[in-house]
C-alpha cells in the first residue's frame, strides 16, 4: 500500500472532526459517563449535610484518609504505567508494552483489593448499603467506580493477550489509545470522588 493509499484508508475511518469513529464513540461514551457520575456525586453532596448528624455509624467514624490516599496513589501510578506502555508500543517495543500494560492491570487489581478490604472493614463496623444515607451514597458511588476499574482491568489483560497473538502492532496503536482514554477517565473520576468523600470535612 502506498502512502497515499494509506492516507485514503485512514480518512475513510475518520469523522469530519479528524477523529476516527472509534475514538469518537469512546469520547461520546465518556461524556455520558461524566453525566452518570456527576449525578451520583450531586446526590452525595445533596445529602451530605445530613450525614454528619446521623446516629450510629457515620463518615467521621470510618473514613481512613491515609489508606485511601495510598490507594489513590496506586491508581494514579497505573495511569503512568499505561502511558509508558503506549509509548513502548509506538516505538515498536511490544515486550515493553506488554510489561507496562500488565503492570497497569496489576495496579488496578491492587486498588480493587485495597478498596475491597475497606468495604469489609466498613461492613464489620456496621456500615452497609442500607444502614443510612451515608452508607447508600458511599457504596453506590464508589461501587460503580470500582465496576469501571474492573472492566478496565479486563480490557487491559485482553490487550496483552491480543499482543501475544500478534493482533496489535504499531499501526494498531489506536486500540490501546482508546483503552487509555477509558483508563485515564476512571482515574480522574476517582480523584473527584476522593476529593468530595474523603477530603471535604464533615461537620
Amino acid at each position: 500500500m502506498t502512502s497515499a493509499d494509506h492516507h485514503t484508508g485512514h480518512a475513510e475511518h475518520a469523522t469530519t472532526t479528524g477523529i476516527t469513529h472509534n475514538k469518537m464513540m469512546m469520547w461520546s461514551f465518556l461524556a455520558s459517563d461524566c453525566m452518570f457520575f456527576g449525578t451520583l456525586i450531586m446526590m452525595y453532596m445533596v445529602y451530605r449535610p445530613d450525614m454528619a448528624e446521623l446516629g450510629g455509624v457515620g463518615p467521621n467514624d470510618l473514613l481512613d484518609i491515609p489508606f485511601s490516599s495510598l490507594m489513590t496513589f496506586v491508581l494514579l501510578m497505573s495511569s503512568l504505567a499505561f502511558v509508558l506502555g503506549l509509548s513502548a508500543l509506538q516505538r515498536g517495543n511490544h515486550a515493553g508494552m506488554r510489561v507496562w500494560l500488565s503492570a497497569t492491570a496489576i495496579l488496578g487489581l491492587l486498588f480493587l483489593g485495597g478498596e475491597g478490604f475497606e468495604y469489609m472493614k466498613f461492613y464489620n463496623e456496621g456500615l452497609s448499603l442500607g444502614t443510612n444515607v451515608f452508607g447508600t451514597a458511599y457504596f453506590v458511588t464508589t461501587g460503580f467506580h470500582k465496576l469501571h476499574v474492573l472492566i478496565g482491568v479486563i480490557w487491559l489483560l485482553g490487550l496483552v493477550a491480543m499482543s501475544y497473538r500478534g493482533q496489535i502492532g504499531v499501526h494498531q496503536s489506536e486500540k490501546v489509545e482508546i483503552a487509555g482514554l477509558y483508563w485515564h477517565f476512571v482515574d480522574i473520576v476517582w480523584i473527584v470522588i476522593f476529593t468530595f468523600i474523603f477530603l471535604v470535612p464533615y461537620r
